[in-house]
């Protein structure tokens, strides 16, 4: 909760010590709420424990039990089932049983949810505690959709006949008491939680866009938790009284997409060599090391340790290129058949860092001999090039965390082709693979030839790894900081002694 104190202290820009907590724990993040509908701010609404789905992860990305304490699929890979938990209650008093979770289910498969994504023939209750969904063909991921948390299990009293949510009205730990769109999502633990009890009575949720002054909220003690965290803010933060600054790498991946139309795998490798990595994830990002692949080490099975990492050298990419047939003009810049070697680089300021980084790959490019231009605009943009066939390269974010298994957006992706990964590049054998995973009739080994088919080709260049950073107040304990952003574990969150 933002007390009267804190225009003062924006005003003064005055560090001030932790103060003691107010009974109310406060989280302040920069994601604006957008109304009850769990399908656009149910990734804020999971986080405060208020929703939560059949399915659950833990932090390397495996399943767990959640609302539904087992699963099983036909022989034919044709219909999942899901035993729900028994004794679980909506806010609203009401139960959560079978036909309860089939609607929720129905009304997100209608409406915009990921579950549109996956082949369902039919959602349908099956006895009071169980439901089942029939595919129209196998689809091994279904599991890890009713993760997302477009998938959360709202009471059937929040939907109305045309679909659209009237209230927030879930299973969580926390009950609403008032949401106020943008700002503010305001909690009370509820009594009739089917777990353990949450150990903070009241909780409050305030977005607040600006970094600066979400780190402002979290040294004068006006947030208990602070999400997202800029490189200013953490140099800033960390070592303040009171305050411990916390990071991890998260699924989501700093890249350049390439036009694999003009620049062949070897052009690929080479620009690649010319990023130094480290460099960029250190000076800009404040990150300790860069990318060596495409996905972190907290991604399990999917980061592959034995892999030879992306390295910088320089030198090394200036020799790829003239083997490849590119010579220098009298103004610096290679060419090979009267054209220059020039470089367009696509971003959006959404992300502050992404020009800054598009700044450095300017210079790195100029020093293999490579002229690069920055064209930072809409990130609509990507896309709308891609399709076109315009875009040169991009540099943008690639969110590999809305499912805890990234299959489905490597389907979506590079299999073959996708707005949002590669670029007129397609293998075979890799498109085989992902269906296959998708299918769940893939052999054991597929996931690591995955990987080494994107290290070995660089359809599109990994630079950096996210970090999730937040800032916690020592009034707490218990606060999780989760690789796959789906959990806060506020309702074992307690006051410090």
């Amino acid at each position: 909760m933002v007390r009267h104190a804190m225009l003062a202290l924006m005003m003064s820009c005055t560090a001030l010590p932790a103060l003691a907590h107010d009974g109310v724990l406060d989280v302040v993040a920069p994601f604006e709420l957008k109304g009850p509908d769990p399908i656009q701010s149910g990734n804020i609404f999971l986080k405060m424990d208020v929703v939560e789905t059949l399915v659950d992860t833990d932090e390397e990305g495996r399943l767990l039990p959640g609302l539904a304490t087992a699963w099983d699929t036909a022989s034919d890979g044709l219909r999942w089932s899901f035993t729900l938990r028994e004794g679980v209650m909506f806010h609203d008093g009401t139960p959560m049983d079978a036909p309860a979770v089939a609607t929720a289910l129905i009304r997100s498969l209608e409406n915009g949810g990921l579950l549109a994504k996956a082949p369902i023939k039919d959602i349908h209750a099956s006895g009071a505690h169980r439901v089942d969904i029939t595919l129209q063909t196998p689809f091994a991921m279904l599991p890890a959709m009713l993760a997302e948390y477009r998938a959360a299990i709202i009471a059937p009293s929040a939907i109305k006949a045309d679909g659209t949510i009237t209230a927030l009205i879930g299973t969580g730990a926390y009950k609403v008491t008032e949401l106020a769109p943008p700002n503010k999502l305001a909690l009370q633990a509820f009594d009739g939680y089917w777990g353990k009890p949450a150990a903070i009575e009241t909780a409050v949720y305030t977005a607040s866009s600006r970094s600066e002054t979400r780190a402002l909220m979290a040294e004068s003690g006006d947030a208990d938790v602070t999400i997202s965290l800029d490189p200013a803010s953490v140099r800033r933060l960390s070592g303040t009284e009171g305050l411990e600054v916390r990071s991890v790498a998260i699924p989501r991946v700093l890249m350049l997409k390439v036009n694999g139309t003009r620049y062949d795998a070897q052009t690929r490798k080479a620009l690649s060599l010319a990023i130094d990595r480290d460099g960029i994830a250190r000076a800009v990002l404040r990150y300790p090391e860069g990318a060596t692949q495409m996905f972190p080490p907290g991604m399990a099975g999917w980061h592959d340790a034995t892999l030879t990492p992306l390295r910088y050298d320089p030198a090394a990419a200036r020799a790829a290129l003239e083997a490849l047939g590119w010579t220098e003009g009298a103004d610096g810049v290679l060419q090979k058949d009267g054209k220059k070697l020039e470089i367009e680089i696509l971003t959006y300021p959404d992300r502050p860092e992404l020009p800054l980084v598009a700044a450095v790959l300017e210079q790195e490019f100029a020093a293999i001999g490579a002229k690069a231009t920055i064209n930072s605009t809409n990130f609509s943009e990507i896309p709308t090039r891609h399709t076109d066939g315009t875009l040169d390269t991009a540099l943008f974010a690639r969110n590999f965390a809305l499912l805890p298994d990234p299959v489905g957006t490597l389907l979506q992706d590079y299999a073959p082709d996708g707005e949002w990964g590669a670029m007129g590049w397609s293998n075979t054998a890799f498109t085989a693979g992902v269906t296959a995973m998708a299918e769940g009739t893939a052999p054991e080994d597929t996931r690591a030839r995955l990987v080494a088919t994107l290290q070995a080709e660089l359809p599109v260049l990994p630079i950096a790894w996210y970090q999730q950073t937040m800032a916690i107040s020592d009034s707490v304990k218990g606060v999780v900081l989760d690789p796959f952003e789906r959990t806060l574990g506020l309702k074992s969150v307690e006051w410090a002694e």
